[in-house]
């Protein structure tokens, strides 16, 4: 098994999605995906990166998570228990690209959960979430019909899901919703784990590349509002999701 990744970029910022949403977070982007979502706003993490070891991306983690390890002096107030069943802080999240193209994100994974980190990866789900460490959290995508890559899902990664991972449909338009909304119904998902309905913002004119798929004709575009009112007016077991970082810093900003 690989003892190297291809790593786009590793930076502290804060988690803009999933239920961990607005906790701090060290993201390893990896680099390379054999996927094309018309709504992917991170084309550069096609081919950008350079090749690192294992334990130079393990040693960045932990520069990067010191402050976050000061305990309380002696006579100082303890402190509150977490609203979210942490490990250490801050969270660590590999996504990409497609972290699981890479054989060495599973031996990584596998450390750092060791090292006592919550770890989250973020796939596609178009390869097998199998193989990871049962400790860490996967956010596994549905691909949704406007993405262009509707033949892609794994359908058998979902036996392997559990109620600490969390499931994401990308919304862009309102065939996405009708299409996520019967395979929730078909497959009961809501018992399963977490549901996210994350609404696709329009990219900017850097994020556009050439390589994305098309949204296919004829499909009618939602808005982010149109979709939370679609959510609660059928009464629907998800957790409606904007890209938090993308409110804080540009919505085409690196590093954040």
């Amino acid at each position: 098994m690989s003892d190297t990744l291809v790593v786009n970029e590793i930076y502290l910022s804060l988690q803009g999605e999933s239920t961990f949403a607005g906790l701090p977070c060290i993201f390893v982007r990896l680099t390379a995906c054999n996927l094309r979502c018309a709504y992917c706003d991170t084309a550069y993490a096609f081919t950008e990166g350079r090749k690192i070891s294992l334990s130079d991306i393990r040693a960045e983690v932990h520069q990067l998570a010191r402050p976050f390890s000061h305990h309380p002096a002696s006579g100082d107030p303890p402190e509150p228990p977490a609203p979210v069943p942490l490990s250490r802080p801050p969270l660590v999240e590999l996504t990409g690209g497609e972290p699981l193209l890479q054989p060495g994100s599973v031996p990584l994974t596998k450390s750092l959960c060791d090292d006592g980190f919550t770890v989250l990866i973020e796939t596609s789900g178009a390869h097998d979430i199998a193989p990871l460490d049962p400790r860490a959290r996967r956010i596994m995508d549905l691909k949704c019909p406007s993405s262009g890559e509707l033949a892609r899902n794994r359908w058998e990664n979902l036996r392997h899901l559990r109620s600490t991972d969390e499931l994401k449909f990308v919304i862009g338009t309102v065939e996405d919703y009708e299409w996520s909304k019967q395979k929730i119904a078909e497959h009961d998902l809501a018992k399963v784990c977490p549901l996210l309905f994350s609404w696709a913002a329009p990219l900017t004119s850097e994020q556009q590349d050439k390589s994305l798929k098309e949204v296919p004709a004829g499909q009618l575009p939602l808005t982010r509002r149109e979709l939370a009112e679609r959510i609660l007016a059928d009464a629907l077991p998800v957790r409606f999701q904007l890209q938090m970082h993308k409110v804080i810093w540009a919505p085409d900003a690196r590093g954040v």
